[in-house]
């Protein structure tokens, strides 16, 4: 491809951002930064190059990473989030702070997959060292403000608990080469697939009645009852009463009519280990917000540590905003006297108006 043809072009999924959108989302992730220090999470930032050893952890089942090596012949990446990046930080310059820490951060990320943008805008924030409800309640309820303070009029956040569906899985006897297949299966509510696996598999009939239901418990509270019917078994009692504890709170904190407990929200098996949550915006067919528990990342980073958090897609939803115009509220001074019009712009600036000189 010439020279020629490269300069007007950018890689497949990058962006440009033009004075007009690159406003509007500086403004919203303004908005949000400010949200967020409300809830007391003081914002932090990393690298947006780093080891990739750090940002690909042992939890990750698919290479989506920039790779590239430095001068040294080190492996390094862009960064396609912030959770792991942040638990570096911690672990390796926090640790001797006082947890529970809560910290946000906004920046871009890149991923290199297909068919979707490659790098976005995501903000977020990190509850870290706690492994109580009220954590997962808290984290939940701001994901929600979050998208209430953004005016977004028409979303559901929809939550699960892993440890329900593997406590069951355990329980059906079904081993870790069919769990992540079921998975992928169930998160797509896909029934077909699910039977054919059970077929294959010769899964029991009892296991296949779960399997075959749990796409359906979607709702209240009342959904929890028909788990706690499903397994007497004491990890599956145990999430149960966890995600009860977690729902009462948001009643608490007001948010209950914006979220539904799915039972079929299941997120990187190995990566997240109890509450997970999804949240979809009208005319958006991905999820905009993914979060949950994943107390085991830090083991990569050799600290344990209770973690919990989420992470919005803030470019996902520029569309929802007018645009802010070139030149809002912009003075134009002109003037045939150059070192007056330069002293009144000056004057002008002075109390905060935004000025432009006419240049001739």
């Amino acid at each position: 491809m010439s020279k020629d043809l490269l300069r007007q072009r950018i890689p497949e999924g990058m962006m440009d951002l033009l004075p007009e959108t690159a406003g509007l989302l500086e403004d919203l992730e303004r908005d949000m930064m400010d949200l967020f220090r409300l809830w007391a999470y003081d914002r932090v930032t990393t690298p947006t190059v780093e080891f990739a050893a750090c940002v690909q952890t042992e939890l990750d089942r698919e290479d989506h990473l920039f790779k590239f090596f430095d001068r040294s012949g080190r492996i390094l990446a862009l960064r396609p989030e912030f959770t792991p990046p942040i638990a570096r930080m911690v672990s390796s310059r926090m640790h001797d702070m006082q947890f529970p820490l809560r910290l946000s951060y906004g920046g871009s990320v890149f991923r290199n997959t297909s068919g979707r943008q490659r790098e976005f805008r995501q903000i977020g924030v990190e509850l870290i060292g706690s492994a109580s409800a009220m954590a997962d309640a808290e984290i939940i309820a701001l994901a929600i403000e979050a998208l209430r303070a953004l005016g977004i009029e028409e979303f559901q956040l929809s939550v699960g608990e892993m440890n329900i569906f593997s406590g069951l899985i355990e329980e059906c006897g079904i081993g870790a080469d069919v769990r992540e297949q079921l998975e992928n299966a169930l998160s797509r509510k896909d029934l077909v697939a699910i039977e054919q696996m059970a077929e294959n598999h010769q899964i029991s009939e009892q296991a296949r009645r779960i399997l075959r239901r749990l796409p359906h418990l979607r709702g209240g509270a009342e959904i929890l009852d028909e788990v706690s019917r499903l397994s007497d078994q004491s990890a599956v009692r145990s999430a149960v009463a966890h995600l009860r504890q977690v729902y009462d709170y948001l009643g608490a904190f007001g948010v209950q009519d914006a979220l539904v407990l799915d039972m079929g929200v299941l997120r990187e098996f190995a990566y997240y280990t109890g509450i997970v949550f999804e949240g979809y915006v009208a005319g958006i067919a991905f999820p905009v917000i993914e979060g949950g528990r994943y107390d085991h990342l830090y083991d990569d980073f050799r600290h344990l540590m209770a973690a919990t958090g989420f992470a919005l897609n803030l470019s996902s939803l520029l569309k929802f905003f007018p645009r802010k115009g070139l030149m809002p509220d912009q003075r134009l001074i002109d003037g045939d006297d150059p070192e007056a019009v330069i002293r009144r712009c000056r004057e002008e600036r002075a109390q905060g108006k935004r000025t432009a000189m006419a240049l001739k």
